[in-house]
């Protein structure tokens, strides 16, 4: 695969997008230790340090310790080994930012979720499985689905917020609804109202899914970079 990577420090923030949306639009849902940040446990589970600093090892041990399920490092950079913390889970990934001229696959049945939705959203991410997707994600962003027969049968929202750039995330669609295009018209829906905002959509997957990598290159997303998903948690 061949990524873009550009050498502009505005665009590095994706470099580490948890830390950059920690210190800036969503510091208001983190929690901090030192130099580690995290979102709260009912938010999400990304954690990071200071790129600045990351060799400060201690302040990370201390916020993993607060978590028994641990947090999750996700950025460019391969995470450094922590003394007193361990490596429970680790994939490859693809961070994906739009091109301008995106690809518009707009369904009239897309409808804004509410907070009323929450269950079915829980139901939804636990069936399907799309990543990391809490009680109170619902809170940092905006939330799209599509409804039938009464249920939530496919949804994509807002997730990571920071200066200039949004990430979309929690796509996902009930197996008995796909192959219908609702996956398209979620992304598609919440790409443009991120664009309308002046900011650009960025995304996250991981490196074995081809298959939605190749959906989010039709919508007109560029692999930007490889990335480093890790799980630590506390011996």
């Amino acid at each position: 695969m061949t990524f873009l990577k550009s050498q502009t420090t505005a665009h590095e923030t994706l470099d580490c997008p948890a830390w950059a949306a920690l210190s800036s639009r969503q510091s208001a849902f983190g929690q901090s230790t030192g130099k580690a940040r995290a979102f709260l446990r009912d938010v999400a589970p990304f954690a990071a340090v200071d790129p600045e600093a990351a060799q400060v090892c201690c302040d990370l041990v201390d916020l993993v310790a607060t978590r028994p399920e641990g947090i999750v490092i996700m950025q460019v950079e391969p995470q450094p080994t922590v003394p007193g913390v361990r490596v429970a889970e680790k994939s490859p990934g693809v961070q994906m930012i739009a091109k301008k001229n995106m690809a518009s696959k707009e369904h009239p049945s897309v409808q804004r979720l509410s907070s009323a939705d929450i269950p079915g959203m829980l139901a939804l991410v636990a069936l399907t499985k799309p990543g990391p997707f809490k009680r109170r994600t619902f809170e940092i962003g905006q939330y799209f689905g599509i409804l039938a027969e009464g249920h939530l049968v496919a949804m994509a929202g807002e997730r990571m917020k920071l200066p200039g750039y949004t990430e979309i995330s929690a796509v996902c669609t009930h197996p008995h609804f796909r192959g219908r295009g609702y996956a398209a018209a979620l992304v598609s829906h919440v790409a443009r109202r991120i664009e309308m905002r002046g900011e650009v959509p960025f995304l996250h997957t991981y490196a074995s899914n081809t298959r939605a990598i190749a959906l989010y290159r039709e919508l007109g997303f560029e692999l930007r970079c490889m990335t480093h998903i890790t799980r630590l948690v506390c011996y």
